[in-house]
């Protein structure tokens, strides 16, 4: 038996890595059921016992035995008591459509084009690059090589192991305030001056999400949205895709220009107003106290709603980050968008909206649409991690690098750039708006980077008659990376202006 062509199969095409953080006895069934789907088992085929599969493999024979029953629990094989371990194949029920006028090979090829007419939208053009570029500078994203790897499998495994997890699961539609609701008020009351209880925010995916799910609740067709002059891209297709007739403000030393407001589209019944008034994206520019409150009251008297997106909050590297807006709105017209979790894996930062009680009842309904599921594991982690000061620690150690990079980065600026472009040194935030003197092609300026294993994401370009400059992100790079940068962009600046 144990020379018998199944078991000579079985010792040609089984092998196995234990080095491998996958258990063994998944490897072997991955490669029976591998034998299975190339016809080299047909069905009804009777497989080696557990114990001549032991043999043959050198396996223990609970684990020929925990191959048996993955393969069983598969649908690849049947296991019938005193009899044997026998192969099944599932036959395919569902007849193929014949198509007397198309080419055989046509009649089984998914079509390319609908067969019905839709709606393109032109404002979700995707502004995704693909390159090969070892560098690549982008509107200032965070270092995942910051992030606590192995601190953060443990505190997803102790999250994931809390039994009332699933209480939670099983009572969906009992309402209660969450440990995670509470302890995000928590942490948003002490850092940024407000006093929220749970029932004045709501958490989503992203902040992206949060606007999109604001948008589709106070913006009807062609109402009139005011955004500074270079505004977020992202945030400009969602007002765009909610079929708002988006306008510009200027943007100078002290933000947001309100005067202009006043000016210019007061009269025309303004539906709302974005803004990032800690840091002004892509400039950086923190509005003014006095224009905060010009526009509060603005807002207030004529009836429309400021959406401030605080997307950097916590990335402060010299005093104090100035109070959010909304801390100081009492007349309920602000809605506060902002971020959680940026010292943590993408995949567990969160966006909240903050906004009176009636606004986030209508958003709540709204994201049980989008996202009824959530994720209650991600909420148990991060309620944990804000609860035991984790959070906080994070982002005040990550800041200290940050802080470094910047420095190294302005410095490095001033011995490449300084007769050539115009900088701040920002007070916070992971992003340089760098103004070059001499009007250049921004768009020559990132293929002759690109040449040199530069990426310039198109994002970060900026680029009309008024102004030549690009949004600098330096978070995701150390030290040796920013120099190599900062050479680069120079070198391929010095070859544009020869041409």
């Amino acid at each position: 038996m144990i020379n018998s062509p199944v078991n000579i199969l079985f010792q040609q095409l089984i092998d196995f890595d234990k080095s491998l953080t996958q258990p063994v006895y998944i490897q072997i069934a991955q490669k029976i059921i591998n034998a299975i789907q190339r016809r080299y088992l047909a069905k009804g085929t009777v497989l080696p016992g557990t114990r001549a599969l032991s043999k043959i493999l050198k396996i223990h024979r609970n684990t020929a035995v925990a191959v048996y029953e993955e393969l069983a629990s598969q649908g690849w094989v049947e296991i019938i008591p005193n009899k044997g371990t026998f192969v099944l194949v599932p036959d395919s029920q569902t007849p193929k459509i014949k198509a007397s006028s198309l080419q055989v090979n046509q009649a089984y090829q998914y079509a390319n084009n609908t067969g019905f007419p839709f709606q393109k939208s032109f404002h979700l053009a995707p502004n995704t690059q693909y390159s090969k570029a070892t560098y690549i500078i982008d509107d200032g994203s965070t270092d995942l090589r910051l992030h606590p790897i192995h601190q953060f499998t443990r505190w997803y495994s102790t999250a994931m192991k809390r039994k009332t997890l699933v209480q939670k699961w099983n009572k969906t539609n009992e309402f209660s305030y969450s440990f995670f609701q509470t302890q995000l008020c928590n942490y948003l009351n002490a850092t940024r001056g407000f006093h929220l209880t749970p029932k004045n925010i709501i958490s989503t995916r992203s902040t992206e999400m949060s606007l999109y799910i604001v948008s589709q609740l106070i913006i009807k067709q062609d109402d009139l949205v005011l955004v500074g002059n270079m505004s977020n891209y992202a945030a400009n297709m969602i007002f765009h895709q909610s079929g708002a007739n988006i306008k510009t403000v200027p943007v100078d030393n002290n933000g947001l220009d309100i005067n202009y407001i006043k000016k210019h589209f007061i009269k025309q019944n303004i539906r709302c107003v974005y803004i990032c008034a800690h840091r002004d994206y892509p400039t950086g520019i923190t509005l003014s106290t006095e224009r905060r409150l010009e526009l509060l009251q603005l807002a207030q008297k004529y009836k429309f709603a400021i959406i401030e997106d605080d997307y950097d909050y916590d990335f402060q590297f010299d005093g104090s980050a100035m109070l959010p807006m909304a801390s100081a709105d009492i007349y309920g017209v602000v809605i506060y968008l902002g971020k959680l979790g940026q010292s943590l894996f993408p995949s567990f930062q969160i966006g909240f909206v903050v906004a009176p009680e009636n606004l986030i009842s209508e958003a709540n309904n709204y994201l049980q649409l989008l996202d009824k599921q959530g994720d209650l594991i991600q909420e148990q982690m991060l309620a944990e991690l804000i609860h035991e000061g984790e959070i906080y620690r994070l982002m005040k150690k990550n800041i200290i690098v940050y802080k470094q990079r910047r420095d190294y980065l302005c410095k490095l600026l001033s011995e490449h750039f300084d007769e050539i472009a115009q900088w701040n040194v920002p007070s916070g935030g992971l992003a340089v708006w760098l103004c070059f003197h001499q009007t250049i092609s921004l768009v020559k300026l990132a293929e002759e980077a690109e040449k040199l294993d530069l990426l310039l994401s198109k994002n970060i370009l900026y680029q009309n008659k008024y102004i030549c400059a690009i949004r600098l992100g330096f978070g995701h790079l150390n030290h040796e990376e920013i120099l190599n940068v900062v050479q680069k962009l120079k070198i391929a600046y010095d070859m544009i202006s020869k041409i």
